[in-house]
């Protein structure tokens, strides 16, 4: 009998801890999107690329279970030169990025004071007044990047663009 009692317990807990585990994995691992920046001798004239975002739990389990995302809220974002090695980020004067769901769009982050000394990395500003609910539960996300150049790029810059959320704890 408490054999059967533990066991009940245990598959409770356990189902009770699956919308917890998806809600801290959305929250711990960003949604991420490599994206080209092609070669241009145009400087100081507004671009724009955008790539499809996934996010780890999409990429390594399917997750398509988005019905319980609430209440969530940019937490950081993060740009990193990929390819070539020797190019850094100073390259650019500014840049905003957004997040894209089919044909709607929201502003997310921007930095407009890129030193040409940057590096490799460089942490943009973001804007956690909005909530980003309906952008992420279509698993369709994109990312788009607007920004201006400092100096002409000879050949096509890689960068990885990373967007970490906040997530509410769904209520039971």
């Amino acid at each position: 009998m408490r054999k059967s009692i533990f066991i009940t317990f245990i598959a409770l807990v356990g189902l009770a801890g699956c919308a917890t585990v998806q809600s801290v994995v959305r929250s711990v691992f960003p949604y991420t999107a490599t994206l080209i920046i092609p070669a241009t001798n145009s400087s100081s004239n507004t671009f724009s690329v955008s790539s499809a975002a996934r996010s780890f739990d999409q990429i390594f389990t399917g997750q398509t279970n988005n019905n319980q995302i609430s209440q969530v809220r940019i937490a950081s974002a993060r740009i990193d030169a990929m390819s070539p090695t020797t190019q850094t980020l100073g390259a650019f004067k500014s840049i905003k990025l957004y997040l894209v769901n089919g044909k709607e769009q929201t502003l997310v982050a921007t930095r407009t004071d890129i030193a040409a000394t940057a590096g490799r990395s460089i942490m943009l500003d973001t804007d956690n007044s909005k909530l980003l609910d309906d952008y992420l539960k279509t698993g369709t996300s994109s990312i788009k990047m607007e920004y201006v150049l400092q100096n002409n790029l000879n050949v096509d810059l890689s960068v990885k663009v990373s967007l970490s959320f906040n997530v509410a704890t769904p209520t039971r």
